[in-house]
């Protein structure tokens, strides 16, 4: 094939030359250029290899309907699986075939091509199955695997997430689009116009139209222009690739330099203006490199001065290509086929391109290129992400848009609206339902709407290789093998051929494949039916969906209402659960600051911020019933005014939160969860009240970000407290431990709680947020004149730890169940169904030989056991794990190594030693009791 740039000017080009590689072939282009206009105009015939077979192959299309060149991509930027024909051409690239070795002219693999006959659709199901499939697999895949990522490259960073709503989206940039986007904006509407495209336009860039007196591409220009005036947000180089639920469209915009953006736009209605596809024609050897759909060689001319060839063959069979015929003619010998005329292809001849077609009255035709066109189907896959259904229509041979959908419209060609004018008034048609009065259409002359097809469907046992999806070598053959193994499904056509697959999505080879199957089981092709349209419509960069995922950006920290009085008072702030909260206070180093806390807390009283615990509010009639689902203990028979421990449970019986419940009325609880779990709880108990609840007598509030607890703990908690006067009796029998009551701080009410995470007497102040810091500050000032301290998270930590209490993480791992850490009462005593249930009865859940929390002492003299070391049990053939420690501190209480532990049988093995191993290091432990202080409880009324 000989391909030029034409005298003729082009939209998109400009004259300044850019220089580029192609599998190591030093080349040019013009700025305005993509990948595939470059090679095509340097005369680059063959641009990669198919999926399976490893035969060359030249363009196909224009856009994403691309099936053949895909490319990585260095120098400028890197980039893998790129279509050439949707990716600029910039200076320096250096660009390689995917799927060929050393390159795409000359492949190394490309003799599978002759074992064709022996490696049908499935072949690897039935050939690699003995001895083992493993054997095989890698060799496999990595024949037929696309492009090849470089660990050392710098591949496109993390794109931009922007968040957008509008009255009206319209995707797709073509006369519908634009039409559209102009009256909505003229109206008053905020419109959002996007489009895959390197420019607004569409079939207007390439085909010649006179709209209201001027030619199509000058229309376009003041389209832009005005769009632009009225605050129209225009995104080109933009894909639509899904509609997802509650009106949401993502968009993925391609940008040459920097970041994509990521748009996730909410629009009151969306215009579905996607254009069509143009089909290939069925006859032997279709797949040679310069056969091109029509649409794209009239593109690649017009847009970007490059012709397909010298010799062309054009051939159709509908109405919509005698432009394309007639735009080639002043530059090459044109010849015409037109299948409505009974005159057809029967085959194609040539090695690594085309060289001459052989027609169905048996004459022979040279050619360099052939554009084929074999009808056009409409670009409906968004509108079937939307749940739209379909229609098929036997005249235009293409399934359309079905009954209407919410919010979106269809309008132009993908609505088989293939005559400029009917697209214009579809798109009038679609305005007026969202409230336009759309003014009268645009002038066209000379134009015909008229569209004539004939049907060119493959047929059964054509004469030799007709290929039907060119991306992945299915062939008329391999529908054929299909149908014989029963494979006659759409959907298992599609997985048992790769029929449509992958980057493809069955742009261009899915209808003819299903009329083939139609053809071949004696049905009609909407009786054959469609697959499913899945999103992304279309590629989009991993980088894309990530976002900036690094730093505070991936996870931003919550912070405490009351940081800025932390820092003051020397707070040492760090993450915990998402919160950015004091691990301890003052200058010392971090050890000794936290043994003085600890040891001060339990000497005085200490002044701790845990506001980040769940307050999430649970009320209604059937709040109790819904109480003793959700937890594993029961809950209903707690009286109001008091508090309870206990699990919740995922539906695997695996313990997902512990922590306290509040009921304060009959048909009012707070679910005090741990302070990392808050999103998740919240997020189980709605799930479970929609689910399994009547939503009108229950009901779900998460006051967490609302409330700030400030907790007073330590043995002269109640003498401060007292000082403070909160208008409420600290006493044991006004306030006992595990009840709550309601006192008031400077007129703001104050829910005061008795519960203790320490081990001594404990009080939970929860106040409005925006009245903690003068709270804070009078506990503060009053807890002077008691040797208060303020204790950070690292010393609660360790207090929590001397009592044997759980962090759940941290003390349990996702296998632990509730009998593991000693709750093992509500499995026998309890009856209603509650979440979890029926997992803590099975085998596995009753298994003798669990790891269970215990307590692990040092006896060998040494320090505390790193967090992780893991009991073994020593064996003939070396050593197993018998668990591990999940806690490990230095009580300043007890003066020496606590510690506690998920071990084997670990609540029949009190007083064992046994070894603990960490990093080749041996240790011994007696496993005892998880509370190493005051396990009586005294303390807790001290």
């Amino acid at each position: 094939m000989t391909s030029f740039r034409t005298l003729q000017p082009a939209n998109s080009l400009t004259e300044k030359v850019v220089r580029f590689t192609f599998d190591g072939q030093r080349l040019e282009g013009l700025e305005g250029d993509t990948i595939a206009s470059a090679l095509l105009a340097s005369d680059v015939s063959i641009v990669g290899r198919s999926f399976k077979y490893h035969r060359p192959r030249g363009l196909w299309g224009v856009g994403v309907e691309e099936p053949n060149a895909f490319v990585d991509v260095s120098g400028t930027r890197s980039l893998v699986n790129a279509r050439a024909t949707t990716e600029m051409l910039v200076d320096g690239m250096d660009v390689r075939s995917v799927n060929a070795s050393p390159s795409a002219a000359r492949d190394r693999h490309s003799f599978v091509d002759r074992f064709a006959r022996f490696i049908p659709s499935a072949f690897y199901y039935k050939t690699f199955m003995w001895p083992n499939w493993h054997l095989f697999e890698p060799h496999i895949r990595k024949m037929a695997g696309l492009g090849v990522i470089d660990p050392i490259a710098t591949y496109p960073q993390p794109a931009d997430q922007i968040n957008e709503t509008c009255d009206l989206l319209v995707v797709g940039g073509g006369p519908a689009g634009l039409l559209s986007a102009l009256i909505a904006a003229r109206s008053g509407r905020s419109v959002v116009l996007c489009d895959d495209g390197l420019e607004l336009g569409g079939s207007l860039l390439h085909h010649r139209a006179m709209i209201d007196g001027v030619d199509g591409f000058e229309w376009v220009r003041r389209c832009r222009q005005e769009l632009h005036t009225l605050g129209a947000k225009v995104l080109t180089r933009t894909t639509a690739f899904g509609i997802y639920d509650h009106n949401l469209v993502g968009l993925n915009e391609r940008r040459p330099v920097g970041a994509d953006r990521l748009w996730r736009v909410r629009p009151s209605a969306v215009f579905l203006a996607t254009g069509a596809i143009e089909r290939p024609l069925p006859f032997a050897n279709n797949d040679l490199p310069g056969i091109m759909s029509a649409e794209a060689g009239l593109a690649y001319l017009r847009r970007f001065g490059a012709a397909a060839g010298k010799r062309i063959v054009v051939a159709t069979n509908n109405s919509m290509t005698k432009e394309v015929a007639e735009a080639f003619a002043p530059i090459a010998d044109v010849r015409e086929v037109d299948y409505r005329r009974g005159v057809r292809i029967v085959g194609a001849h040539g090695g690594s391109r085309v060289d001459a077609v052989e027609l169905s009255n048996g004459s022979v035709i040279q050619a360099d290129a052939v554009l084929v066109s074999g009808g056009f189907t409409p670009t409906i896959h968004l509108f079937c992400q939307a749940r739209g259904k379909l229609k098929w229509d036997d005249k235009l041979l293409v399934f359309r848009a079905g009954e209407d959908v919410p919010n979106v419209s269809i309008i132009g060609a993908a609505d088989a609206n293939f005559g400029l004018g009917e697209v214009f008034e579809s798109a009038g048609n679609a305005l007026r339902k969202i409230g336009c009065e759309a003014p009268a259409m645009p002038r066209l002359e000379g134009h015909s709407s008229s569209f004539e097809i004939v049907e060119t469907w493959p047929k059964p046992k054509m004469e030799g290789r007709v290929w039907i999806d060119l991306q992945h070598d299915v062939t008329t053959k391999d529908i054929e093998l299909a149908a014989r193994e029963n494979f006659v499904s759409v959907e298992h056509l599609k997985r048992y051929t790769t029929l449509g697959m992958a980057t493809d999505q069955g742009k261009t080879s899915n209808l003819a494949g299903l009329a083939l199957m139609a053809e071949l089981t004696g049905r009609t092709v909407p009786e054959v039916g469609t697959t499913t349209y899945r999103p992304p419509f279309t590629p989009v960069p991993f980088g894309s969906f990530a976002g900036a995922r690094g730093g505070v950006l991936l996870n931003p920290p919550r912070r405490l209402v009351l940081e800025n009085l932390h820092r003051d008072d020397g707070a040492h702030l760090r993450e915990y659960g998402g919160w950015l909260r004091p691990a301890w206070y003052g200058d010392e180093a971090e050890e000794r600051a936290v043994q003085r806390e600890a040891m001060q807390a339990r000497k005085s009283v200490a002044l701790f911020d845990g506001s980040p615990l769940g307050k999430i509010e649970v009320m209604g009639p059937q709040a109790a019933e819904f109480m003793d689902f959700i937890y594993y203990n029961t809950m209903s028979t707690l009286k109001p005014g008091r508090c309870r421990y206990g699990f919740i449970l995922r539906e695997s019986g695996i313990v997902y939160d512990d922590g306290v419940l509040v009921r304060l009325e009959e048909n009012r609880f707070i679910v005090s969860c741990s302070s990392s779990h808050v999103p998740g709880v919240y997020a189980m108990l709605e799930e479970w009240r929609q689910d399994r609840f009547d939503r009108r007598r229950l009901y779900i509030h998460n006051a967490t970000a609302q409330t700030a607890t400030l907790t007073v703990s330590g043995p002269r908690s109640k003498v401060l407290l007292d000082a403070v006067g909160l208008g409420i009796s600290f006493d044991d029998a006004s306030l006992p431990h595990m009840a709550t009551g309601w006192g008031s701080f400077d007129g703001t009410q104050v829910r005061v709680t008795r519960v203790s995470f320490t081990g001594d007497r404990s009080y939970e102040l929860s106040i409005r947020a925006d009245r903690a810091e003068a709270l804070w500050s009078r506990l503060k000032h009053i807890g002077q004149s008691h040797n208060a301290v303020l204790m950070g998270l690292e010393a609660l930590m360790t207090l929590r730890a001397e009592k044997g209490f759980i962090v759940t993480g941290k003390d349990s791992d996702g296998m632990t169940l509730p009998m593991d850490l000693g709750s093992s009462a509500p499995l026998s005593k309890k009856k209603v169904d509650y979440l979890g249930k029926r997992s803590l009865f099975t085998e596995e859940a009753q298994r003798p030989d669990r790891t269970q929390l215990v307590g692990l002492e040092v006896i060998d003299g040494g320090g505390r056991f790193p967090t992780g070391a893991h009991g073994v049990l020593k064996t003939g053939s070396g050593k197993r794990s018998l668990g591990y420690v999940t806690s490990s501190y230095h009580s300043p209480t007890l003066g020496r190594p606590i510690a506690l532990g998920l071990i084997e049988r670990g609540a029949a093995r009190h007083g064992e030693v046994i070894d603990v191993q960490h990093l080749g290091e041996m240790r011994q432990a007696r496993i005892a009791p998880p509370c190493a202080f005051d396990p009586e409880g005294e303390r807790l009324n001290a």
